[in-house]
């Protein structure tokens, strides 16, 4: 009797992780010509629709801090604030002196959300306090002469083991109002891997035309042990 509870419980311990694991797993089996295609909510910006899946994949955690690079309206800076709780941090960067008054009057009593005026070369910050630089369709308004200067600037305002998020709309898909307002996959990976990053995690977010890449950065992979020749091991 007691082997067979024994393998009951682990029986039930395989499944459970099993189906954990299936859950957290989506399928990228295309079952619908259509499922990738653009449902056009939300105007400008129908990510924001996939809000849950983001902050998901943000992982933030209680005291984090977070640069919002373009905070615009605060809409993302409101989400990540309710998950960074009241010892974290997010600043809210704005470039226009307006929209950083009209997000102060809005979150005065959400005190770890604090905008402030920022230069356009660069964040404003300090070295080594964010935990996550978050770009939401910021980053195709860098100046692209030199977006790559503005990617070292973010390895030093990030810890050595904090991340980069960038969100933008793919360019090579849709068309129209909003067209130019895009980027290639291909040229922020380039880009981002001359600036000292590497992507851990990139994804369409399905419905959106938009996607979601999560950089590191390069140190923190070691070197790949040198292969001994069949020489060397005689």
């Amino acid at each position: 009797m007691t082997n067979l509870i024994r393998f009951l419980i682990v029986f039930t311990l395989l499944f459970a992780t099993t189906v954990t694991h299936a859950d957290t797993v989506e399928s990228t089996r295309v079952v619908d010509p259509n499922q990738h295609a653009c449902t056009g909510g939300n105007g400008r910006y129908p990510y924001r629709a996939k809000s849950e899946y983001v902050l998901k994949e943000l992982d933030l955690k209680p005291g984090d801090v977070v640069v919002d690079i373009g905070a615009g309206d605060g809409w993302w800076a409101e989400k990540m604030a309710k998950f960074v709780g009241s010892k974290g941090t997010i600043h809210a960067s704005e470039v226009e002196q307006d929209k950083v008054d009209n997000m102060k009057e809005k979150f005065e009593v959400v005190k770890q959300i604090k905008p402030y005026l920022c230069p356009t070369d660069g964040t404003g910050l300090g070295e080594n306090i964010c935990d996550l630089a978050f770009l939401s369709k910021t980053y195709h308004h860098l100046n692209e002469g030199g977006r790559v200067d503005y990617l070292r600037h973010l390895r030093k305002v990030v810890k050595p083991t904090g991340r980069l998020c960038v969100i933008e709309k793919h360019a090579g898909l849709g068309s129209g109002r909003g067209s130019g307002h895009a980027l290639l996959p291909a040229l922020l990976f380039e880009q981002a891997e001359e600036g000292g990053w590497i992507p851990v995690r990139y994804e369409l977010i399905t419905g959106t035309y938009h996607f979601i890449v999560i950089f590191v950065q390069k140190e923190l992979f070691s070197p790949e042990p040198r292969r001994r020749s069949s020489r060397e091991g005689r």
